[in-house]
């Protein structure tokens, strides 16, 4: 009787739970290529109010369409002398989101691994089952660690990104600024630095990789040492960044109970997947 089940399990239910996966794999990555308006097909462009609690040091508006970040409009008031600097991404300028891109290749790669695998594909084994489970976990996993962890960078890799030459005016030579998604939200981190003369007495001791540079983190540059004075930290929710990761755990946690039914049913009458 339990062979006749698990024969069952293989044709029906394995082919049920691939189709929900792949209809939710879908959903995903509809929501990385956003809904497009107009006749001309091009991606909706949406607009996100950058907030942070308790500073109002910076304040902005950033543009995204799709994986591109085309417009970032961003005021700063310097701490200093309480100037106000203001720049805007140059028009002919737009940054790629790396991130996201990342994220919805892996989504792509999922779905592509189900695809292959159709109503009519007959498997003959636990393990063959379990291969494809974690083929396919391993694709969403990745998805969501594009989206949760953002790249470690040094200060000199910030102040060498192309996106110091996106703005209208110029970026000051004396600030730096860094985008990254961080799990649903768009954030922008602007470091205000001043120059180390050569007469100082400080130590230098140069700052390694980290997400987020505190105050008094130190790299040169151009032959010019540097310490970070201020750092300011804006972000925006994005709600389908949020609908994507939602997407991801429910995905995850159906190949994993697919995983376990095999597995129980394959130790049961002592049947080896392996």
């Amino acid at each position: 009787m339990q062979e006749e089940e698990f024969k069952w399990l293989l044709q029906e239910e394995v082919h049920a739970v691939l189709k929900q996966l792949q209809d939710i794999l879908k959903e995903a990555s509809h929501r990385f290529a956003l809904p497009v308006s107009g006749p001309e097909g091009m991606i909706k462009q949406e607009n996100f109010v950058l907030s942070t609690s308790g500073t109002d040091q910076v304040k902005g508006v950033l543009t995204l369409q799709g994986d591109a970040l085309c417009q970032a409009d961003i005021n700063l008031k310097m701490p200093r002398n309480n100037q106000l600097l203001h720049f805007a991404f140059r028009e002919d300028k737009q940054w790629k989101l790396q991130q996201i891109q990342d994220a919805r290749n892996h989504v792509n790669q999922a779905i592509y691994l189900l695809m292959n695998r159709d109503i009519n594909y007959q498997f003959k084994t636990g393990s063959e089952v379990l291969k494809l489970m974690d083929a396919v976990m391993l694709q969403l996993t990745r998805a969501r660690n594009r989206l949760t962890t953002p790249a470690t960078l040094t200060l000199p890799e910030i102040a060498s990104s192309g996106l110091t030459k996106m703005f209208a005016p110029a970026l000051p030579p004396d600030v730096l600024v860094n985008f990254y998604i961080n799990l649903n939200k768009l954030c922008l981190t602007v470091y205000q630095l001043h120059v180390l003369q050569p007469s100082t007495t400080k130590n230098f001791k140069p700052a390694g990789g980290s997400v987020l540079h505190n105050p008094g983190a130190m790299f040169e540059f151009g032959n010019q040492r540097y310490e970070v004075s201020h750092v300011h930290k804006v972000e925006c929710v994005v709600p389908w960044l949020n609908d994507a990761l939602v997407f991801f755990t429910v995905s995850l946690q159906l190949c994993q109970q697919l995983k376990d039914k095999i597995s129980v049913f394959s130790s049961y009458w002592n049947y080896r997947p392996y």
